[in-house]
């Protein structure tokens, strides 16, 4: 595909990858639809983005989940058509699972799961009467293995990993596309937003997202992904290659994680 005409909302539009992928795609011709919980701030980055005629906002929390056929319905109106459903929001966690309260668990699993997979079904149908339609959700490589102080977030990317993967069995004869992102560390707010085990936000930014892939480089990556209607992209530094080392020697990969000591 390319993204020309394409009508795109991303999730999670307000900040980091989200904020940077609106960016990059304002520069493509296509009309581009914003979302996350906060309006003033996707405003910032509408005015960021080139082509700000061809740019909708549409702020809503992804733990709502009980509301998204009326979000689904208010984005159609937008531009009439939505081509490409772009699942970016989402939350963090850093915390023993000891010291995790289970409203953690609960909210991680509100927002990064059943926020996005309610969303999906919501626009589901209307991606099935055209025949037509791209799913892109960026999970993590905690998708696909786990790290310590993640417990909640890895339960969730896991699941998303199951439900999108089944969702793209079942609606192949709709032509309907899924690729899945698997980004390594980033260089975004990610970890100051993170949850901790009481609920509140961890504030401190931590070595590894620091030192991880600037933000601009992982996008381009992305869209390339995009572009080539990819299942799967791994994104990242050398811990992209944790995902093989887990597929055939998950005990090697259990020391190498241990022996990282990543907070």
């Amino acid at each position: 595909m390319n993204f020309n005409n394409k009508v795109i909302w991303i999730t999670g539009a307000s900040s980091g990858i989200g904020k940077a992928l609106s960016i990059a795609l304002s520069k493509h011709n296509c009309k581009l639809i914003l979302s996350s919980r906060n309006e003033n701030t996707l405003l910032a980055t509408k005015n960021e983005c080139n082509n700000s005629k061809d740019i909708q906002i549409l702020p809503f929390d992804l733990a709502d989940y009980t509301k998204m056929k009326a979000i689904v319905k208010k984005a159609e109106s937008l531009f009439g058509t939505i081509d490409v459903l772009i699942n970016n929001g989402g939350i963090s966690q850093r915390s023993l699972i000891i010291d995790t309260d289970i409203s953690v668990d609960k909210k991680l699993m509100d927002v990064d799961y059943l926020g996005t997979v309610a969303l999906s079904k919501a626009l589901l149908p209307y991606f099935i009467s055209r025949q037509n339609g791209h799913y892109v959700t960026v999970t993590s490589l905690m998708g696909k293995f786990s790290s310590p102080y993640r417990s909640a977030y890895c339960g969730a990317k896991h699941a998303l990993h199951g439900f999108f993967d089944a969702l793209r069995l079942e609606h192949e004869k709709d032509q309907i596309k899924v690729t899945i992102i698997c980004p390594d560390f980033v260089n975004t707010n990610i970890a100051r937003n993170a949850l901790t085990g009481n609920g509140s936000s961890q504030t401190e930014q931590d070595k590894a997202t620091e030192n991880g892939l600037d933000v601009n480089v992982f996008v381009k990556r992305m869209l390339k992904a995009i572009k080539n209607e990819k299942f799967e992209a791994y994104i990242g530094k050398g811990e992209t290659k944790g995902v093989y080392v887990k597929r055939f020697f998950p005990k090697l990969l259990h020391k190498l994680v241990l022996k990282s000591k990543v907070r």
